[in-house]
């Protein structure tokens, strides 16, 4: 599972007295810093320590518990699915991201909607029937289990504003226990690894609540059992530090230069883009290419520059994006990593040189540096219909241009017409289904096409008649354009279009998009590959069976782990010395479990802020 990138206020919003109640006043404690030892202090009352795996769904709704969270049953069946084997503390990190805590204000606000005298009251027989009938059913058990508590219950009634109240301080009670025994030992806290104290947990486990709005409600489940795994505590075996002091607009030191003749060679383009799924994983349009007879070759990638309000700049712009390209050796599964590119020119990254005949994969990519959730809160949604006053739907100005930019991103060829093909990458990112060839005829006939492609103008007709077929509700347009990426401001926050040309001197490239998709356990192979060819090694144990190879360019540094022995092993990771800096998985610190006879990425480092100094400073630890 990859980290997400999301903001840490599911765990700030709890307030800092938590941490400060036993921490020293003078000391400064940034947001990541809160995160990370909340994070930890949960983690550290079911395990005992942070290298030790989530191994069931129990335990997962258990440490959940224990960071003041009560997940659904919901929750966590989209974290633990039927492939899920364990998740790590690095995983359980990137959820606490995504998962707020449930607010005060929210759960009254459920309760408010079942309480028809409106007097802070709800019968027992009513609250029996919803929540054991309705959304995310209760045993009986359990339901007894609330009607029970002598304090918040009276007269065959439950007050609910002393549950929210009672919920809300068992909830804050199991954080603030959990950061009281993580200070007890000092010398954890500093070294953030290493075995918890032997006290066993808090059997308390946080009230049952509605976590949505309404009568059909969402309800948490989970035990207070301990966890049954004990593993002996770990040490750290050996450490490898890399230092790499980069200047201020360093990446202008080796800059992309285009051949000098290449306006006199033949050029293919073809659009893409990359998208941001929900648990942070990258994809984007894959692409093969055919060249006739060998050549010379230059290949750019830039982000697409769409039509933007005056003065604002994309926000796409600052993502960094690379273009991998590989070949079929001995068939088809077995591709062999040929060029990448290493040179960049403003927001152009690119690469140059000769390239024999045949075909070739060209998988675009990006870090996550910059790609990642959006951490802004929309106060106000954005309209995408109107209705005029003969009460006609219409599309709103604002919605027109956001569906204008994303026909541009999808004519792929950039003809200005959109093909079937094209449609249906569309069709599968927004849908997950394409449209036949059936349909595609309907589609001809109602809208406006040129040679047998649609039109923008048939594009937004089509968009129009999807909202006259909801009466106006616009749900089902918010699932598009969230799909390509749009926040509800209509702002182009999770998804980055760009652009690939391929300059060839001899013969005419062509190029061709062929898929939809993360780059998968070939390209993964490759990108490790690419590190381990180009970038310095440092053996971590003295069998040299584990390496750290790390590539350094201009712009950024990538890490990659290779166990060579038959043992799984476990690294440690420490970024707090690096200065602007910013990485993939947005934790200074975390750990990496390497399968035996294997290659990870275990990183990649970018400046936050390319016109000052940056330094890469990193403690790699290997851990018995």
């Amino acid at each position: 599972m990859a980290s997400s990138p999301g903001g840490h206020a599911s765990v700030s919003s709890q307030k800092s007295t938590l941490w400060e109640c036993s921490r020293p006043k003078k000391l400064q404690v940034t947001e990541e810093e809160l995160f990370y030892m909340n994070c930890r202090a949960a983690y550290l009352t079911v395990f005992k320590s942070s290298l030790e795996s989530i191994m069931s769904r129990d335990q997962l709704c258990l440490v959940l518990q224990k960071a003041g969270r009560n997940p659904s049953q919901k929750t966590i069946d989209k974290y633990w699915t039927p492939q899920t084997a364990k998740l790590n503390f690095d995983d359980f990190c990137a959820i606490l991201k995504k998962e707020k805590p449930t607010s005060k204000s929210e759960l009254l606000k459920a309760f408010k909607k079942i309480d028809v005298n409106n007097d802070g009251y709800i019968l027992h027989t009513d609250l029996y029937k919803i929540l054991t009938k309705r959304g995310e059913k209760m045993t009986p058990e359990e339901m007894n289990a609330i009607i029970n508590l002598a304090d918040i219950n009276v007269d065959g009634k439950l007050d609910y504003i002393k549950f929210c109240k009672l919920y809300v301080a068992t909830n804050e009670q199991c954080l603030k226990t959990a950061l009281e025994k993580l200070e007890i030992d000092s010398k954890v806290r500093l070294q953030q690894l290493g075995s918890h104290p032997e006290a066993s947990p808090e059997s308390g486990v946080s009230p049952r609540i509605p976590r949505s709005v309404g009568q059909e409600t969402m309800l948490n489940r989970g035990d207070g059992r301990n966890s049954s795994v004990q593993l002996p505590a770990r040490k750290h075996k050996s450490s490898v530090s890399f230092s790499i002091s980069m200047g201020a607009n360093s990446c202008r030191n080796a800059k992309l230069l285009e051949p000098n003749s290449v306006k006199e060679w033949q050029c293919a383009q073809s659009k893409g883009c990359f998208f941001l799924e929900e648990n942070g994983e990258i994809v984007s349009h894959q692409y093969k290419i055919h060249l006739a007879q060998r050549s010379t070759v230059y290949l750019t990638i830039r982000p697409l520059k769409l039509s933007q309000e005056e003065g604002l700049l994309p926000h796409w712009l600052p993502v960094d994006t690379a273009l991998y390209l590989l070949k079929e050796s001995e068939g088809p599964a077995n591709l062999q990593l040929v060029c990448f590119t290493e040179l960049r020119n403003r927001e152009m990254y690119g690469w140059s040189g000769e390239l024999g005949s045949g075909l070739y994969y060209l998988i675009p990519f990006t870090t996550g540096c910059w790609l990642k959730k959006e951490k802004k809160h929309i106060t106000e949604e954005a309209k995408l219909v109107c209705r005029g006053e003969k009460g006609e739907l219409f599309l709103t100005k604002k919605f027109r241009s956001a569906l204008s930019d994303i026909f541009d991103i999808i004519d792929l060829d950039g003809n200005g017409l959109i093909s079937l093909d094209e449609y249906n990458f569309f069709e599968l990112r927004t849908s997950g289904e394409k449209c036949d060839e059936d349909a595609w005829s309907i589609c001809k006939e109602n809208f406006d096409t040129k040679k047998n492609e649609l039109t923008k103008q048939g594009f937004m007709d089509l968009n129009l008649m999807e909202a006259n077929d909801r009466e106006g509700d616009p749900s089902d347009l918010w699932v598009t354009l969230q799909s390509m990426g749009y926040n509800k401001a209509l702002e182009m926050v999770e998804a980055c279009p760009f652009v690939i040309d391929i300059y060839t001197e001899k013969c005419r490239p062509r190029i061709k998009a062929v898929h939809l998709g993360s780059g998968g356990l070939p390209f993964e192979k490759a990108l490790c590959q690419s590190v381990i060819d180009k970038g310095d090694a440092k053996a971590m144990d003295s069998q040299e069976n584990v390496f750290l190879h790390t590539y350094k360019s201009d712009f950024r540094i990538t890490s990659v782990l290779e166990n060579k022995s038959e043992n799984k092993v476990v690294i440690h990771v420490n970024n707090e010395l690096s200065k602007n800096c910013v990485n993939n998985r947005s934790l200074s610190i975390f750990a990496v479990e390497l399968a035996p006879k294997s290659t990870t990425v275990c990183q990649h480092v970018m400046p936050m802020n390319e016109r000052q100094e940056w330094v890469y400073n990193c403690v790699y630890s290997l851990v018995s």
